[in-house]
């Protein structure tokens, strides 16, 4: 019944060539604008009809200076794009012609948008007023608790653009006619004449009961007191420190948390760890828990397991007030393959929302393909954002699968060399990047300083450059290759053949001018199927040897050193901005596994374990410390920002890495037998140097061997290509961040 999940390695989308379609939006009898809204609308509900009225005239507004140009801007920073030149041309075209149709068929993009105002359900002056688009139903009506599922009482009016519209009349006394928590449908008669029952594609709230029926059921939400915010919108911080969340697990206890409890106990904790953002996954709400949150059903409603929508916006609220900035995993790259409480078949048809045949389906993932090209789609998934910022406050977006939307092979079976050829000569999508152009484009021109991330493994040039010039507009993408260094190297490499130069290269190996979210682990690497640093690191001993009251073995003390030094170095020198996922911080033990049919629905590996923290007994709490110290020296120098980087040493025999940024000095020596005395190190500034923070200090379970309170003084003698060089003790498997004075 229900999509499968993704695999834990969340397809490695390998792609194929971009093609240099020149696919064209669609002209005006595909466009369906919505009448203008406000009160005099919402006063003459019959006229709204979802099309262009008779005698409604176009405009043509004047073109958007900041999108003037042709889409080659992206070249000046990158000589090898200029063979594909046209390509850029003609895909800024194509963007700027879903531009032009929108502007002069539904009056601007801010206003296309909002869709989520004028589609679903609403509470009006006469009644409660519900539109859905479904061109390929023949009948349509509005079925529920509120009028006992008569499939006759509230027939919906169909218009030439496939929109059905009702409206059930309040009650004399001005009673709203349907009631708060009542449950409704829309029912339709496909093509073939068979009468099917939906959930509203706009449901704002959907609720499941596993007692009775997988099956979730779409309820009328309008609370008497709907929650109100008192803080206002967080503008993200320019150094991203993101703590990678998901409600359901983030308890110790076996069974699903709430928006509650992570408000009142997960809020608190990121703020004291230094984490300035919040990325919160699987919100948008999908029938089957162990997805993870990636098969989405209910594209408008906040996951019900964890609590009402109110409870979110409390959540979100309350992040804000601490300064934190609160970003959705956003899920546009499919949908489940759900009939009966997703989109699929909405209408009776294979398309609707989607593709038809296979190119509507992703053979891994067992779901649904958006129609990127179609006009009501466009609607639907720019409308989404929009709700999720308006309703919630969310500051911005981690877009999932983005690989998997630009190619039209998914990345399924395809690994990317990062020959140009490969992105701009045959397979992209168009469709799907000029969707995400338009994302793009319309959350930064409404919002500002909103932030949106691409979870992109292929290497897309220009994929983070604006969209003003000719790039698809995100702000980051994710760095997919360091997490899979790390693994690999912990799997097949002892420690004395880790080579620091291919470290240093793939820390490093990012585009030019285009940011980056590092990470040395997510929640890919917690999955089952899959081990965490830590596992990986300490395995078994982990449940017999972190309590201080043991010994602590070469494994346990080998495994802390270097869960400490990776997440340093890729910290440093990774990216613009860190990432972690909760409880990997403090090397979470075990894996994550949601209940299941072949784990007997147990909850026991579906929750995070930050008891673990609070044991004083425990070591985790020395890895907890860690994280916050280096969270804390990152708010102290932003080094994220930063754009003095520098990588001075990478030698192989002393297995020593040194770089430069934000004004500090880092030296790792990864060699797990060898410590050197006054080391010598190349650095560009004369004076003094101090430790700011040492992985071998006692209170992160080190062994105290680097004096915090030791000046280091330059010598004016150039060394490793710097103009002056410093000496240091660097014991075995020890990393030391030093300022300058």
């Amino acid at each position: 019944m229900v999509g499968k999940k993704k695999s834990s390695s969340r397809i490695r989308e390998q792609q194929a060539k971009p093609s240099v379609v020149e696919a064209q939006a669609q002209d005006a009898t595909d466009a369906r604008p919505l009448e203008a809204g406000g009160a005099a609308a919402e006063q003459n509900n019959a006229n709204i009809n979802g099309g262009i009225n008779g005698d409604a005239q176009k405009t043509s507004p004047e073109e958007d200076p900041e999108i003037s140009g042709d889409g080659t801007e992206v070249i000046n920073s990158d000589g090898y794009l200029e063979q594909h030149r046209e390509y850029f041309k003609q895909r800024y075209a194509h963007f700027k012609r879903w531009v032009k149709a929108i502007d002069e068929n539904e009056g601007g993009i801010d206003k296309f948008s909002q869709g989520y105002k004028e589609f679903g359900l609403h509470v009006t002056a006469e009644g409660v007023r519900y539109r859905e688009w479904a061109p390929g139903a023949r009948e349509a009506s509005l079925v529920g608790d509120f009028n006992g599922w008569d499939v006759n009482a509230n027939p919906m009016e169909r218009n030439e653009y496939g929109v059905w519209e009702t409206v059930v009349a309040n009650a004399a006394s001005g009673e709203v006619a349907i009631a708060h928590g009542s449950r409704i449908k829309v029912t339709f008669v496909s093509g073939n004449g068979e009468r099917i029952y939906r959930l509203p594609a706009w449901s704002t709230y959907v609720v499941q009961d596993l007692s009775k029926s997988p099956i979730y059921e779409a309820v009328f939400y309008n609370p008497p007191n709907k929650y109100q915010f008192k803080h206002k919108r967080q503008e993200p911080d320019t150094d991203l420190r993101i703590y990678e969340a998901h409600v359901g697990i983030s308890s110790p206890k076996a069974r699903v948390a709430t928006y509650k409890e992570f408000t009142r106990d997960m809020l608190p904790m990121i703020k004291d760890l230094g984490y300035n953002a919040v990325q919160l996954m699987a919100v948008m709400e999908h029938a089957y828990y162990a997805s993870f949150g990636y098969q989405v059903t209910s594209f408008f409603a906040p996951s019900s397991r964890y609590g009402e929508p109110d409870d979110l916006r409390e959540l979100v609220d309350t992040a804000h007030s601490l300064g934190l900035s609160v970003f959705l995993d956003v899920v546009h790259s499919h949908a489940c393959n759900n009939v009966e409480d997703g989109l699929n078949q909405f209408d009776g048809t294979d398309h609707c929302y989607f593709h038809e045949g296979g190119l509507g389906r992703h053979e891994l993932w067992n779901s649904r393909l958006f129609n990127y090209g179609q006009h009501e789609v466009l609607r639907f998934l720019l409308s989404n954002l929009r709700y999720w910022m308006d309703e919630f406050g969310f500051d911005g977006f981690r877009f999932d699968g983005v690989t998997s939307m630009m190619y039209k092979h998914h990345g399924i079976a395809y690994g990317f060399s990062g020959d140009y050829n490969e992105y701009f000569t045959g397979n992209t999508d168009e469709d799907a990047v000029v969707y995400l152009m338009l994302a793009n484009y319309m959350s930064h021109k409404v919002y500002g300083r909103l932030v949106t991330v691409a979870e992109d493994v292929s290497g897309m040039p220009a994929l983070c450059r604006p969209v003003s010039e000719g790039g698809v507009g995100f702000d980051y993408r994710l760095t997919m290759s360091i997490p899979d260094m790390w693994i690999k190297l912990l799997k097949e490499k002892r420690d004395e053949d880790w080579d620091m130069s291919h470290i240093a290269h793939q820390l490093t190996n990012r585009r030019y001018q285009e940011r980056a979210i590092t990470y040395s682990e997510s929640h890919d690497q917690a999955l089952v199927g899959d081990k965490t640093l830590a596992f990986w690191l300490m395995d078994k001993e982990m449940y017999s040897n972190m309590s201080n009251l043991t010994p602590l073995t070469p494994v346990i003390e080998r495994g802390m050193a270097l869960h400490k030094m990776i997440r340093l170095v890729t910290c440093g020198l990774g990216g613009e901005g860190y990432l972690t996922f909760e409880g990997n911080e403090f090397g979470h033990p075990e894996w994550l596994d949601f209940p299941r049919a072949g784990n007997g629905s147990s909850f026991h590996y579906a929750r995070r374990q930050f008891n673990l923290v609070r044991d004083d007994l425990l070591r985790y709490k020395y890895l907890y410390a860690f994280d916050k110290a280096m969270m804390e020296l990152e708010a102290e120098h932003r080094w994220l920002s930063a754009r003095d980087q520098w990588v001075t040493l990478k030698h192989e025999g002393d297995k020593v890495l040194a770089f430069e940024r934000g004004g500090l000095v880092w030296i790792f020596n990864f060699h797990p037998t060898q410590s050197y005395a006054d080391y010598r190190v190349g650095v560009a500034w004369p004076g003094k140097y101090t430790a700011a923070l040492a992985t071998d200090d006692t209170r992160f379970l080190g062994q105290g061997r680097i004096d915090g309170s030791v000046a280091h003084f330059s010598t004016p003698m150039e060394w490793n290509a710097r103009p002056n060089y410093i000496q240091v003790y660097l014991p075995a498997r020890t990393a030391v961040v030093l300022r300058h004075d």
